[in-house]
């Protein structure tokens, strides 16, 4: 049986508040990595964003900057340094960037930090690195999450994939669904569908995510043998 054919892809579909997402992967020709992130708003406060590129990475912005600003919605999710490719829903970026920085380790940089302090949703953070240095492409994820309703015990969950599937990815959200406070995600990443080209995983994945809530995407393709990258942005506003 196909991988492919046991895709869950769906479920960003039946969803009506993932949240924030990161998905990565291998395109069919097996001629890229893919990364994608997405965030998604409720608020007037989370949807007044925008992806914008500095130099060779990628950061939220303000779509009116006369508005009230939550620091927590302001980061980079994406960045890379030399072979590693770094994305995740919060400023645990940097943190991810300066251990690698310091020939750390992405599990031991995220060994540091914790969820978000956005009492009572208490949101997970959701990271992910590939990693070019091998013999072969190898990519992780990881969630930063409490271990009940409330704060309390941050539980880290980490999975390595050793190496890429042709028109695989694997995805990880914030949240399942809608719901007050949203359910935080349980699980592992679940199996989605990847394009070769960029325009078409982008449209692909915009047109997933439901209409009112979601607020902008990035995706980017990286090519192992010579490690180019390429990037496309879809923002609401």
């Amino acid at each position: 049986m196909d991988s492919r054919d046991m895709c869950e892809t769906n479920r960003l579909k039946e969803s009506v508040y993932p949240g924030r997402g990161i998905v990565i992967g291998q395109t069919p020709d097996a001629k890229h990595l893919v990364q994608i992130y997405w965030i998604m708003g409720r608020s007037p406060t989370s949807r007044n964003r925008v992806f914008v590129t500095e130099g060779e990475f990628v950061k939220t912005d303000l779509v009116d900057p006369t508005q009230e600003v939550d620091p927590l919605t302001l980061y980079y999710p994406m960045k890379h340094l030399d072979q590693y490719h770094i994305v995740s829903n919060g400023d645990q970026t940097d943190t991810v960037y300066d251990a690698l920085l310091q020939r750390g380790s992405f599990e031991v940089a995220l060994r540091t930090r914790t969820y978000e302090p956005d009492g009572p949703i208490f949101t997970p953070r959701i990271s992910g690195l590939v990693d070019l240095g091998g013999h072969e492409p190898v990519y992780r994820l990881a969630i930063l999450k409490p271990n009940g309703p409330d704060s309390e015990i941050c539980i880290r969950h980490f999975f390595e994939y050793e190496s890429p599937v042709a028109g695989l990815g694997h995805c990880m959200t914030t949240y399942e669904d809608d719901g007050n406070p949203p359910p935080r995600f349980v699980g592992e990443p679940f199996r989605v569908e990847l394009k070769n080209d960029l325009d078409e995983i982008a449209n692909f994945y915009w047109n997933l995510l439901h209409a009112d809530n979601k607020v902008a995407m990035v995706v980017k393709l990286i090519d192992p043998e010579t490690q180019m990258t390429a990037l496309k942005i879809v923002n609401r506003y």
